[in-house]
């Protein structure tokens, strides 16, 4: 049998190495030139995985018997609407991938049904008018980009047209939304859905940079640090998700905004978080997420089981001022000397930095697991004074000024 599995990232290594063990041949596109997961892979394509004909043209020419990705956005979209069209197996429906993963229509059906999301204006390119009753400061971001590209915090009308000639330009539909800015703790909620029903795996906090104008993740924090009944308004929340855009069996991803007892929708996706989240939520359920992924897409629908976690872990992605990166000094010691729990490097040496412009330009994930916020600071300071990122001259280029102390408030 072969796969052709969408993006070479980290958690598309985990994805091949449990599609190997049910004796699948990988086949991998991503479009940049030696992702991290190609040496996993069988065949490699540098290709762009949301140029559809792209993907066509190899899922036909290779006769595969199934297109799939795990913990990306935007190419889900495609493995949805090739999968339907070529008649392979996918846990969602051509009209449901397009909902979940463009805020046009994401938004729209949001606002419909009385999802609580921020007031919203979409424009065209070329559209510049925000309405009226619209308060300064303003989110606008492309609908369809991942990684925060194209995101930016506009605090006065003289920056509107600069920020959407942006974002119309990272959009493939030429689409931009301008939303109302809501101050409040960002929450990050992964779920799986058994026949309709949402279960809540995790809930982590994601701290973003204090740049100006920029929505960078660079920590997630467990447990988040929201009231206890909070999180019955979030499984309310996930269950009108679910009813409105006909979700049945699939992983489900929600990012909110939490402030004064109240909780906001940024966006969701069929998909679980990126990066080590599904590591996270191994570590605290004991549930492989993606192997369960793979279930759900081949028909078998079955409720994992749930392990009690009580323990404090962040995952803390590290970034790089511009330079050219070469390799990365003090995570293997600080494993053994159980500093850190785990480390993954997400970048090859020679991988060119041109500064800090979205979560894709992370160069390492760093977990950390503790049984205080005390223990987790002492451990957090140990990691960030001991680690370098060497460039090709020698230097260390890693960014400390990013990043701060944990905090559950």
């Amino acid at each position: 049998m072969k796969a052709l599995v969408l993006a070479g990232g980290l958690p598309q290594i985990e994805l091949i190495k449990r599609l190997k063990q049910r004796d699948y041949y990988i086949i991998l596109a991503d479009y940049t030139n030696h992702p991290i997961a190609e040496s996993y892979a069988d065949k490699f394509y540098q290709e762009s995985t949301l140029d559809v004909e792209a993907m066509r043209k190899i899922a036909v020419s290779e006769k595969v018997d199934l297109i799939i990705t795990v913990c990306t956005d935007q190419a889900l979209n495609t493995v949805a609407l090739l999968s339907e069209e070529l008649g392979l197996p996918c846990y969602i429906d051509a009209l449901t991938g397009r909902n979940v993963t463009n805020k046009k229509y994401m938004k729209a059906i949001m606002q419909e049904e009385g999802i609580p999301t921020a007031n919203y204006v979409l424009l065209k390119k070329g559209e510049y008018h925000i309405p009226d009753n619209f308060k300064f400061p303003l989110i606008i971001k492309p609908v369809d980009c991942n990684s925060s590209k194209g995101v930016k915090k506009v605090t006065g009308s003289e920056d509107v047209k600069y920020f959407l000639d942006q974002a119309f330009a990272y959009s493939r539909t030429d689409d931009a939304i301008v939303e109302e800015f809501i101050d409040g703790k960002e929450l990050s909620v992964d779920a799986y859905v058994v026949d309709g029903i949402p279960t809540i795996l995790c809930v982590s906090e994601s701290q973003k940079v204090r740049e100006k104008e920029k929505f960078i993740i660079f920590r997630s924090v467990v447990p988040a640090g929201i009231p206890n009944h909070i999180y019955h308004d979030i499984q309310k929340i996930a269950i009108q998700i679910v009813k409105n855009f006909n979700l049945k069996n699939c992983p489900l991803l929600i990012q909110m905004l939490y402030h004064d007892d109240k909780l906001w929708v940024i966006e969701f996706s069929a998909r679980t978080g990126g990066g080590l989240k599904h590591q996270l939520i191994h570590q605290m359920t004991g549930i492989d997420i993606i192997d369960w992924t793979i279930d759900i897409t081949l028909g078998v629908y079955k409720k994992p089981k749930k392990k009690r976690f009580d323990k404090y872990i962040i995952n803390e992605y590290i970034y790089c001022y511009s330079g050219v990166y070469d390799h990365i000094e003090g995570l293997e010691e600080l494993v053994n000397d159980e500093i850190i729990d785990s480390y993954f490097v997400l970048k090859n040496p020679g991988t060119i930095f041109d500064g800090m412009n979205s979560s894709g330009d992370r160069i390492a994930e760093v977990t950390i697991i503790a049984d205080s916020i005390t223990e987790l600071n002492k451990k957090y300071k140990r990691m960030m004074n001991h680690t370098k990122v060497i460039d090709v001259n020698g230097k260390d280029m890693m960014r400390r000024d990013v990043s701060y102390e944990i905090s559950l408030r």
